[in-house]
């Protein structure tokens, strides 16, 4: 088969020099690039926001500048780079910082949060189709008011872990049944293994079945370990990297088989570094990143589009940022496995259920 750079050569001819050689395959490159946008973008730069992906659009609610606190709702079309600001209707959330936002279907719930020495844990619900606010009644063992906590949502449950109550750092697990909006019941969960330590500004993400926690702080120390908490079995896993890495208010996204961890602090300063946890191996892995690169920051919210990674907003100790950052992936060495990868044994631990 030839190539599409091969020469054909007669019989006994000498092979076809090195220069005209088919060149290797490229590594697979990671290109930084600032989003040119247009339309009605946030009049604030923002901080401690969250960002989710509805379609083809990014989902913009609350953060705060140097100042104050918002509970906007701004609109962008990953697909035309174009901002809105719409219109919305019903009951919103109080201006917060640090909640969480989880999609359920079409409707966003955004949970706790604060604003200054307050702190949260009410419910709203959006529903994205008609941008209407509902101020949901909690029932159950509703978590007490906390900021810097993550939420995901899994098989007709929302999963709380961890976050602050403005006292001590958290590390509680709590699980509200969504599949009826209308009897909202939480259950706070006593999972088996040895739990991570209380910490906020951490991440956890989905991977299949099994929610991995990493980084974070307590107040007193930025976090480098990760854990697994198992949501079929409840229980919670240490996972062993292969090098501390300390981050809190950085974001971690799945792409394929690799969680990409951008930014946050380490301890000492703001980082801009992305780095990729391989959840085969549990070994951290570096690329080499091309294009012009955003300057280090914390707080800022980063989802996957396509295969495109959008990095919105964020802080660096004096400034809060309004740009929006694209890294663009090599999607052939990344996404195949984005549908159906999961985390079956860690440390010699087979997490597989019995029977499959």
């Amino acid at each position: 088969m030839q190539t599409g750079n091969s020469q054909s050569t007669s019989a006994g001819a000498a092979p076809a020099s090195a220069s005209y050689a088919t060149p290797a395959a490229p590594v697979p490159a990671l290109y930084w690039s600032k989003a040119g946008t247009f339309g009605k973008s946030p009049p604030k730069a923002l901080r401690a926001h969250t960002v989710t992906v509805v379609g083809e659009r990014l989902f913009v609610f609350g953060g705060c500048d140097a100042r104050v606190c918002f509970n906007d709702l701004y609109l962008f079309d990953a697909d035309t780079m174009y901002w809105s600001h719409p219109e919305t209707r019903g009951d919103p959330p109080r201006p917060c910082r640090a909640h969480s936002a989880t999609l359920v279907g079409r409707k966003l719930f955004v949970f706790g949060g604060g604003d200054g020495p307050n702190y949260f844990n009410d419910l709203h619900i959006l529903d994205t189709d008609t941008l209407v606010w509902e101020h949901a009644k909690q029932h159950g063992d509703v978590p007490g008011p906390r900021r810097a906590h993550t939420t995901c949502y899994f098989d007709g449950h929302m999963y709380l872990f961890g976050g602050g109550d403005g006292v001590r750092a958290l590390n509680d697990v709590y699980r509200l049944d969504t599949r009826d909006t209308g009897n909202l019941q939480w259950k706070q969960l006593e999972p088996a293994g040895e739990p991570p330590i209380a910490r906020g500004y951490h991440t956890a993400t989905l991977v299949g079945s099994k929610l991995v926690v990493f980084g974070g702080s307590d107040g007193h120390e930025c976090f480098s370990d990760a854990h697994l908490l198992d949501l079929v079995t409840c229980t919670w896993v240490p996972l062993g990297l292969n090098e501390a890495i300390p981050r809190l208010s950085h974001t971690t996204t799945l792409v394929g088989s690799y969680l990409f961890v951008i930014g946050g602090h380490d301890g000492a300063k703001y980082s801009n570094d992305v780095l990729l946890l391989n959840l085969v191996t549990m070994h951290w892995e570096r690329r080499r990143v091309y294009g012009r690169q955003p300057t280090g920051r914390g707080y800022h919210a980063c989802v996957l589009y396509d295969s495109r990674l959008f990095v919105y907003g964020g802080y660096d100790g004096q400034a809060v940022f309004d740009e929006v950052w694209i890294l663009e992936l090599s999607a052939s060495a990344y996404l195949p496995q984005i549908k159906n990868f999961e985390i079956t044994e860690v440390s010699g631990i087979d997490l597989l259920p019995e029977g499959s």
